[in-house]
């Protein structure tokens, strides 16, 4: 009797209550479990995202690092390249110079010794009487004096050297290959 007293609406409504309850734990419980091994499986994702995180922004600064040390070798590359050019360049020039001045020189000296057509004999013969104008006028005549045209044969050499370190220049790398 003591079953029928419960069989009344308030009673079923009561168990009926009890067992959606009953239900919606297990259901809760079965949830639960399932969200458990969900945030397992993403907190090993996130810890294997962050792994590998790490290890590109180790790549990139290593690569980083590499790129700037071969910037460095090549910058050093490309200025020892631009002293030697440099260095030629002058001890060039210098020569050049040195020789055409010398040349300047020979060409002064030979130009104020006097004519002696017996190079030394022990009775000169006598030379001829001057034209008008003399010898070193008619080859002088459309030409330069002697000191311009040394002037002008310096700026030609340093005109020249400059456009072969011009062109040495321009043809250093200055590129690096990564």
């Amino acid at each position: 009797m003591s079953l029928l007293r419960f069989l009344n609406p308030q009673g079923i409504a009561g168990f009926a209550a009890s067992i959606c309850l009953a239900l919606l734990l297990v259901l809760q419980k079965g949830e639960t479990s399932h969200w458990k091994k969900q945030s397992g499986q993403f907190e090993q994702l996130y810890i294997a995202g962050q792994a590998t995180l790490a290890g590109t922004i180790a790549n990139y600064r290593s690569a980083a690092e590499t790129a700037r040390a071969a910037d460095r070798a090549n910058a050093e590359r490309v200025a020892a390249e631009q002293r030697a050019i440099n260095e030629r360049t002058q001890d060039d020039f210098e020569s050049r110079l040195a020789a055409a001045r010398t040349r300047a020189g020979q060409l002064r000296l030979r130009a104020q010794a006097p004519a002696d057509p017996g190079h030394g004999r022990a009775a000169p013969v006598p030379g001829l009487p001057a034209a008008a104008g003399s010898a070193s006028e008619a080859a002088v005549e459309g030409r330069l004096p002697a000191p311009d045209a040394l002037t002008a044969t310096e700026q030609a050499i340093q005109l020249d050297e400059l456009i072969k370190w011009v062109r040495a220049q321009a043809k250093v790398d200055a590129k690096t290959s990564h």
